[in-house]
């Protein structure tokens, strides 16, 4: 978000007078930025680069990394949840005694409350808040309560068009612009990071093998080519992994591509329909941010779980994890208390496109944290600690052929395999 931030702050759009104008051409000016800075994940990925970089991982290297995929965004959890504590709280129980305590409760031999946890409590929470909001419970209320509790606060089913069907460029021709692009290749650098992290905890909260140095480039690829439609048809913002939807893996025990698949449908669908897709958008965000403590919960325990694989009594190993653990949250914290109090990030100088992509890499906690856990693992007395980091095991998953299962998890569907070949 810092170098849309800035781009819709560049004193040139700033100073159009035509609040639609301005609009058109902030937009523009990010299609563009995301279309350049997309060339990042498609290059590093399917050139495979990223694939080489990998070799420099190690489970101690990710422990902190994918750690950080989930405490990294402790902010948007219970400090949100609080903000509305009568829909928050409730919906955060129930989430859990749905997922965890009655997950055993079976129909017809199936584990009806584990795999629907998450959709019953929504959906049971959201009918409680809009009672509240029908029976005018928040009439009264101060501003800020009534926008993190009412379903009808923003009128976003009112004002919604029945069909709206998006399409390339609609607003326009982008614009380019060098500062932009590269400010933007900042946040295309942090989405490859977080993304990595996420694709290690996917995989093993799906049982599935570590996924192999080509896979997981060929997954930044495909990502890039996700920023590089964003960009095309003006989303305002990039793709990266759903760290939430890592975690409702966990949560639900169901890891199929079918899932995936349909899923994909529906949102398409929504994204069509405007008046349904509203009508998901009125949930309530403390809603989320619940069901949040749970989900980026499980993502953060996935890291810590590859501290099995190293060993923990090595003095090394407790220095560097303890280290990328801490600035991995002390850096970004500082990064966001400087911003809050001077508006600008600590990275103020007279280039623009400088600010935004140091202010942008280290906002985010798993990119600070894989900035220092890498480099510590890989220079600090590294020759003789193998397995104390845990090499043994992490070595033979680098390959697709190292594992006879990587066929079964990893295989392209419609034989894209030809196009993509494992190496």
């Amino acid at each position: 978000m810092v170098p849309i931030i800035s781009i819709i702050h560049d004193p040139s759009f700033t100073s159009i007078e035509d609040d639609h104008v301005r609009f058109l051409n902030t937009m523009r000016a990010v299609q563009g930025a995301l279309i350049v800075a997309s060339s990042i994940q498609i290059i590093l990925g399917y050139s495979q680069l990223w694939a080489i970089c990998s070799r420099f991982f190690s489970p101690l290297g990710m422990v902190p990394v994918i750690a950080l995929v989930g405490f990294g965004l402790f902010d948007r959890g219970f400090p949100v949840v609080g903000r509305c504590v009568e829909i928050g709280i409730p919906m955060l129980i129930l989430f859990i005694a749905f997922s965890q305590y009655l997950k055993n409760f079976l129909t017809k031999q199936l584990p009806i409350l584990e795999r629907f946890a998450l959709l019953i409590s929504i959906t049971v929470i959201w009918a409680y808040a809009h009672l509240l909001t029908a029976s005018g419970a928040y009439k009264h209320r101060p501003e800020l309560t009534q926008t993190n509790c009412r379903t009808d606060k923003a009128n976003l089913i009112s004002s919604a068009p029945w069909i709206k069907i998006p399409y390339p460029l609609q607003w326009g021709a982008p614009t380019f612009d060098a500062g932009h692009a590269f400010g933007m290749m900042a946040a295309v650098l942090v989405s490859l990071i977080e993304s990595t992290g996420a694709y290690k905890a996917a995989s093993r909260l799906a049982s599935a093998t570590p996924p192999p140095a080509h896979v997981l480039s060929r997954g930044i690829g495909w990502q890039g080519i996700g920023i590089l439609l964003d960009g095309l048809f003006g989303t305002l913002t990039g793709s990266a992994v759903s760290v939430e939807n890592v975690g409702l893996l966990g949560s639900t025990r169901v890891g199929s591509r079918r899932v995936i698949q349909i899923s994909a449908g529906f949102m398409i669908f929504f994204s069509i329909l405007g008046k349904f897709g509203a009508l998901f958008a009125s949930i309530p965000f403390t809603i989320f941010a619940a069901a949040y403590c749970v989900l980026f919960g499980l993502v953060a325990s996935v890291g810590l779980s590859f501290l099995q694989f190293t060993n923990m009594n090595s003095m090394r190993n407790l220095f560097i994890v303890g280290v990328a653990l801490f600035l991995g949250l002390s850096v970004p914290e500082y990064f966001r208390e400087y911003t809050a109090k001077a508006l600008h990030g600590p990275a103020h100088t007279r280039g623009g496109w400088f600010n935004d992509f140091l202010n942008t890499i280290f906002f985010s906690s798993p990119t600070v944290a894989l900035i220092v856990a890498v480099f510590l693992d890989n220079t600090l007395d590294y020759k003789d600690s193998a397995k104390d980091r845990g090499m043994p095991w992490w070595v033979k998953f680098r390959t697709f052929k190292g594992d006879s299962r990587n066929e079964e998890f990893y295989t392209l569907p419609f034989n894209l395999n030809r196009y993509f070949p494992p190496s």
